[in-house]
């Protein structure tokens, strides 16, 4: 059997800055554009301009070893762990909300995000041009506001509530931004879902339904700007810069947040396991994993990522989901699967036209 080729440093890195700056995020090409393998770091996983297919296909198995059995199954294995990993980190994260609040355990995960992710994309910030700082900043506030809001939805609706309504983010993305019929249909059956998820009852918590659409919003925001930023800067250069430039704006939050709500031993210990369990974790299993699996297959399957959290919340929170919620979030999940597999398939069918188209020109040339 092969030995499947190494991961690249700039794919790695960029895995790297999905798990470190997200909490529950489910790794590369997860969601996004159902176009693009890897929406959500795919621009800044490569050189400026370079397509977002190249950071997931850098780390993709040879073609012989995805007809490998043991190693598809493997790599399963590894997605699901890294799923839990994530959904439970954000559980462990909930224990200290009670002690230092949501914002308190953002804090301490953004300080670890930027020392992490400034070890790993090294940007230099005093050579930033006017022209670069603009989408790093415009990063910087989208990580500052998306993993607060998340976890404030988490504290008051749920973690499989708040992780799933903040997956209507890059399904949005996906969705709008294309023309076909059956990404219509995925948003007409997604739709629904979100009603029955959001639907008036007497313990709907507004504030906390409204968090999560705001990480929602932010997440997709994270999609659409990580392209500019991948466009001005290399690798994970500028997602190491907005990480940073958001662990620096959240020093006066912390002391303050801490300050008024002392933390415990227990608390901090918590929070910095939230930030091993949600980052460093998933980061090795995903590297893994996508040396076993295509970037594709990985992006469908980790679109589980909304089950495994209400999975999670169930058994770790004791949160519980009445059966129309259940059904609600496996029907966004489906909604999401078939619009990036079709996605996938529609690329696939326009580079094999284009490559046909090619030969012909190269063909005639030649004559």
């Amino acid at each position: 059997m092969s030995t499947p080729p190494a991961p690249t440093p700039t794919a790695a890195s960029a895995l790297g800055a999905s798990a470190a700056i997200h909490p529950c995020a489910p790794g590369p090409g997860a969601l996004g554009d159902a176009r693009l393998p890897a929406p959500a770091l795919g621009s800044a996983a490569g050189a400026p301009g370079a397509p977002a297919a190249d950071a997931g296909l850098a780390i993709a198995p040879s073609p012989r070893d995805n007809h490998t059995g043991d190693r598809r199954l493997g790599g399963v294995l590894l997605m699901v762990a890294s799923g839990l990993s994530s959904q439970v980190g954000a559980s462990v994260a909930a224990q200290a909300f009670p002690v230092i609040g949501p914002v308190g355990v953002v804090a301490v995960r953004q300080w670890m995000a930027a020392v992490v992710l400034f070890a790993i994309g090294r940007p230099r910030l005093h050579k930033l041009t006017a022209r670069q700082w603009r989408p790093v900043l415009g990063l910087a506030l989208v990580f500052a506001v998306m993993n607060v809001s998340l976890y404030t939805a988490i504290d008051r609706v749920g973690l499989g509530l708040a992780v799933t309504l903040e997956f209507l983010g890059p399904l949005a993305v996906a969705l709008l931004g294309s023309r076909r019929l059956i990404d219509l249909i995925c948003a007409l059956a997604a739709a629904p879902a979100v009603l029955v998820l959001t639907r008036p009852q007497a313990t709907t918590d507004y504030f906390g339904v409204a968090a999560g659409l705001l990480a929602a919003a932010c997440w997709a925001s994270y999609i659409l700007l990580n392209r500019t930023v991948g466009r001005e800067l290399p690798g994970a250069t500028g997602a190491a810069a907005a990480a940073t430039v958001s662990g620096i704006a959240y020093i006066p939050v912390g002391i303050v947040v801490l300050h008024h709500h002392p933390p415990t031993t227990a608390a901090i210990a918590y929070a910095l396991t939230a930030g091993v369990l949600s980052s460093a974790v998933p980061f090795l299993l995903d590297l893994l994993a996508l040396r076993r699996v295509p970037a594709q297959f990985f992006g469908v399957f980790m679109s589980i990522n909304p089950v495994l959290a209400a999975l999670v919340g169930y058994v770790v929170l004791r949160q519980h989901l009445a059966v129309p919620d259940w059904v609600a979030i496996g029907v966004i999940v489906a909604a999401n699967c078939v619009a990036v597999e079709a996605g996938r398939r529609a690329t696939s069918r326009t580079g094999s036209s284009r490559g046909v188209r090619g030969s012909s020109r190269r063909a005639g040339q030649t004559r």
